[in-house]
């Protein structure tokens, strides 16, 4: 494993570390966000921020989501359906979307800006993940 990557992998574990102290204690949640790659979700100049806890601009006036809302949000959803399909509207950097694969769910995600579409597909593919994407606009569900 090379340097920057080892430093990344630490990154991600001082991010779960800070997600506990936040008060996020499901561990099959918190093992979600030590599996999915955040930093393959940001562009590579802006790789070394994708731990911080903050939201971060993915471009077309969009935001990747601050960790702990993602694992928040994530949290609630396991909490009380810890199985099943999830229907996401607005895939953005696709990131919330890993999240709910690495949990088990079965995802779908429509996203209605074809830039961010083509990039989260893309990544979906080059991490090998089992995620339902379509370009569409999200108002109109997934009928299928």
């Amino acid at each position: 494993m090379k340097k920057s990557e080892q430093l990344l992998e630490l990154r991600r574990r001082e991010m779960v570390e800070m997600l506990e102290q936040y008060g996020i204690t499901n561990r099959c949640v918190l093992d979600a966000f030590l599996d999915v790659p955040r930093h393959l979700f940001f562009d590579e100049d802006a790789r070394e921020l994708a731990y911080s806890d903050g939201a971060y601009p993915i471009g077309f006036g969009q935001t990747i989501s601050q960790p702990y809302t993602v694992a928040y949000m994530t949290t609630l959803l396991f909490e009380r359906c810890p199985a099943g399909k999830v229907l996401e509207i607005g895939t953005g950097s696709g990131y919330q979307a890993a999240i709910l694969e690495a949990l088990g769910y079965s995802v779908f995600t429509v996203e209605r800006i074809a830039e961010l579409y083509e990039r989260a597909k893309s990544l979906f593919l080059k991490l090998g993940l089992n995620i339902a994407c379509r370009l569409g606009d999200g108002t109109l569900g997934w009928f299928e």
